[in-house]
């Protein structure tokens, strides 16, 4: 359904070229969940935007339904349809002055849709906001943190699209609501199709919801494949470290150096500078600093970009 490939994206800061993606391949397939997680500044983020057309790749492609996407703001209007985006923030992302009718409306108003009200109540009642009639006169403020997120969802679901790409959807929720709002991803892709791409930090998440996994660091994929072998035996040592932080890993791994900086990327395998396994002399460490890995292809294999496991190399 949603293809990047060879996707790339710089920015210009300070006279320096900042690589916040740097060559992706990552598809997702028919009502298929993809966990894309990685901690903060590794350019999940900037590659959502780019998934959705917000942002032009430097070089690359985004195509989907095995068509490449055109920036034609005709093209992008019917893109926007099919694919759409479900924030973190529901507080931030709802205008406070606006009903809930007035935010779901939205959508179908400026592609203009017929039926307005059904439409509405409809996105509403399978967002889980029933009777969706009870909920067009309430404004963000009067709703619970879930409701909230509720109400976001419905304001893309009113488009009946293809694809969502969520990010952090649930990371502003108590831990009581959170169960309940990936609940409803799931159902709403059993019953209605949808594939989604959550961008996500946590890996508790990727494991309850996802199909596959795709590990990001600085801007490139390093590990992917099916979720539970992704987790229960990651190969990268990257993936590794942040597992080691879930309470029920035996240890718990700490990186040395600094998170990862866009403007520098390091020779050789880009994690090295904080990798445990080149802190701990290992022999491979001379490789790791100087020899470049290849970017991992868009397949559903299991696939690591480290020197230790080149069999599963892309």
């Amino acid at each position: 359904m949603l293809e990047a490939k060879d996707l790339a994206v710089e920015f210009s800061s300070r006279g320096r070229r900042a690589r916040a993606v740097d060559g992706v391949n990552l598809s997702v397939g028919p009502g298929e969940i993809v966990a894309l997680v990685g901690e903060s500044g590794c350019g999940k983020t900037t590659l959502a935007r780019t998934l959705l057309g917000l942002v032009r790749p430097t070089s690359g492609t985004v195509s989907y339904d095995g068509s490449p996407l055109t920036y034609r703001s005709k093209a992008l209007k019917a893109y926007r349809r099919q694919v759409q985006l479900v924030l973190q923030d529901p507080m931030g992302s709802l205008n406070p002055r606006q009903t809930v009718y007035e935010a779901v409306a939205e959508g179908p108003r400026i592609h203009g849709l017929a039926d307005e009200e059904q439409v509405v109540a409809s996105a509403l009642a399978r967002a889980g906001l029933r009777p969706p009639e009870r909920f067009f006169l309430r404004y963000p403020h009067e709703l619970s943190g879930g409701q909230r997120q509720r109400v976001v969802i419905a304001g893309a679901l009113a488009l009946d699209p293809k694809v969502l790409i969520a990010d952090e959807p649930v990371a502003s929720l108590d831990a009581s609501v959170r169960g309940e709002i990936l609940a409803l991803l799931l159902r709403l892709r059993d019953e209605l199709g949808l594939s989604a791409l959550v961008v996500t930090h946590d890996l508790g998440l990727a494991w309850n919801i996802a199909d596959r996994v795709a590990v990001m660091y600085l801007g490139r994929i390093v590990e992917s494949g099916p979720t539970e072998e992704v987790l229960k035996a990651p190969q990268h040592p990257y993936t590794q470290a942040l597992l080691s932080v879930l309470p029920e890993s035996p240890a718990r791994i700490v990186l040395s150096g600094e998170p990862p900086d866009p403007t520098r990327i390091p020779t050789g395998c880009r994690f090295h500078p904080r990798c445990q396994v080149v802190a701990a002399g290992n022999p491979i460490a001379s490789k790791c600093r100087s020899d470049l890995l290849p970017v991992l292809p868009a397949t559903a294999d299991p696939q690591s970009a480290c020197h230790l496991t080149p069999k599963l190399l892309g």
